[in-house]
């Protein structure tokens, strides 16, 4: 079988291209070499698993460790049933045991022991049993919930001190989020675990990154390397730059390109085949972009994702910076600062979510309507659609948008959405601590020479808040900078006033010139 892009589920050398799995944690077997006790977290989908898995084989191939990944996923049913967790948990460990460890190496029955205490004393009775340290990996720990996860935290804090004879040498915690010393998520709000630290003998908490943009150019060689098939430059810049090297966005983009595109004449893909599959995976939406989706309802994530979209985040106010903490390990924002979405797909993906309420009850409009002769977008005359269409329904509309305070920039976006209808495509930009959101519309079109151009048109939308000066004269400024970075002429300027009720006043137009020369229309709404 021929070596494929992977989308779902652990890496296989054998089965998927793929950056060895060694190279992701390097500094795993340090750790374990220090007996230590450890977490490692990340966002989904980003080879936690196939590191660990990796590190376990690697380990008991050593002939100095018993190593074994397993998976608490189970256990996520009994929800603060303890005893019933544990004996999931024990289950699955048996399992994987049989199927990966020599049978010597395995555990033995567990011993009788009351409820919160039988996976202490399963592991203490393995530990003594077997030849070997033990190294257990305990996959998808933050599944436990409450109590369950509680006492699965502290059995390994009350067996820490009886390693290696009696407990196991090496414990690793493996999840999306950290597991903090006084507390620990479980991918809702957090449950704090009281102040006896159930977990305070972590030694460190490692985080795998995202690739970088050597590793996509060597991930994707792989699959030029077997089937002869090649990337452009210019196309491995494209991917890494719309993917942000997220792993699993980087794979998806590659399958797209090598599995549902016809292979280009002179058997290179390039920078047009990575638009297409970009476009393909943001309207699709798979299912690890809808798992991200569904967190936007949750109140921490609004907290974050809703000022950050407003370009109004200013950090802080947040008890032990949870929050923010929360979203970064969800990946929906950067690890780094400035806070912003983790990269463009997810911003494309977060916004489409956010405003499908309204573009639900936007008809679409006629075939054309909004077409030139030659094929390209009539902006302007959209734009007076737009403002007629706000002055009737926007106050209604914004009033159903999940996020209030970019309530009007959505239902804008919902209206291009429909108007656009799959014929193009809006890349956005936030400007954090800026209060501006960024718009680019890229129209392809025939030319009348027969051949394709792309018709890019920019926009910046701002709210006009009580309290606050007129942002026409910021606005103006942040958008001439926008037209350079893109090296476009002109561009359109959208300020919603909302002083008092939205869409009360009448919507009206000017004519500005920033103070690059650049022609700009505004419409104030």
């Amino acid at each position: 079988m021929k070596r494929r892009f992977n989308v779902a589920g652990p890496c296989r050398p054998d089965w998927h291209y793929m950056i060895p799995a060694e190279r992701r944690l390097p500094e795993a077997p340090g750790l374990v070499e220090q007996r230590g006790y450890f977490v490692v977290h990340a966002p989904r989908q980003t080879g936690k698993t196939t590191a660990l898995r990796a590190l376990a084989e690697r380990l008991t191939r050593s002939g100095r460790y018993a190593g074994l990944l397993f998976s608490c996923e189970a256990a996520e049913v009994a929800g603060d049933d303890y005893g019933a967790a544990e004996q999931l948990l024990l289950a699955d460990m048996q399992r994987k045991a049989e199927s990966t460890l020599p049978e010597e190496l395995r555990p033995p029955p567990a011993p009788a022991s009351p409820p919160g205490a039988v996976l202490g004393g399963a592991l203490a009775a393995w530990a003594r049993r077997c030849p070997r340290p033990l190294v257990l990996i305990f996959d998808e720990i933050d599944a436990l919930r409450g109590q369950s996860l509680m006492s699965v935290l502290r059995q390994l804090r009350a067996g820490y001190d009886e390693r290696p004879a009696a407990f196991p040498s090496s414990v690793i915690l493996c999840g999306l989020r950290d597991v903090r010393d006084d507390k620990a998520a479980s991918g809702g709000d957090p449950v704090r675990l009281g102040t006896s630290s159930p977990f305070n003998v972590k030694l460190s908490s490692l985080r795998i990154g995202d690739f970088t943009p050597e590793e996509l150019r060597e991930l994707y060689a792989q699959h030029t390397a077997d089937e002869g098939v090649g990337f452009t430059d210019a196309a491995l810049a494209r991917a890494w730059e719309v993917s942000a090297g997220q792993p699993w966005l980087v794979n998806a983009l590659g399958r797209e390109m090598t599995e549902n595109m016809p292979v280009p004449e002179d058997r290179t893909f390039g920078v047009e085949q990575v638009e297409r599959a970009r476009d393909r995976l943001i309207l699709e939406r798979a299912t690890h972009l809808d798992s991200l989706a569904h967190r936007l309802a949750e109140p921490r994530v609004r907290r974050i994702i809703e000022p950050v979209l407003a370009g109004t985040y200013e950090g802080g106010g947040h008890a032990y910076e949870d929050d923010p903490s929360y979203v970064r390990d969800l990946g929906l924002v950067a690890a780094d600062a400035p806070p912003r979405i983790a990269n463009p797909i997810y911003r494309e993906v977060v916004v489409r979510v956010l405003a499908s309420s309204a573009e639900s009850k936007l008809q679409a409009p006629p075939k054309g309507a909004f077409r030139l002769q030659d094929g390209r977008l009539a902006f302007r005359r959209l734009l007076r659609a737009f403002a007629a269409f706000w002055r009737e329904h926007g106050e209604v509309l914004a009033a159903g948008m999940p996020y209030p305070e970019v309530a009007p920039q959505l239902v804008l976006m919902a209206f291009l959405h429909r108007v656009i209808n799959g014929g193009g495509f809006i890349e956005r930009e936030y400007g954090v601590g800026r209060g501006r959101m960024d718009l680019l519309v890229r129209f392809p079109y025939t030319r009348p020479d027969g051949s394709s151009g792309v018709q890019r048109r920019a926009m910046e939308l701002k709210v006009w808040r009580r309290g606050q000066k007129d942002p026409r004269a910021q606005g103006l400024a942040q958008l001439d900078e926008y037209l350079t970075r893109l090296g476009l002429l002109r561009g359109m300027l959208v300020i919603f006033d909302a002083r008092g009720k939205l869409a009360r006043r009448t919507p009206r137009f000017e004519e500005a010139t920033t103070a690059g020369g650049r022609a700009v229309t505004i419409l104030r709404a």
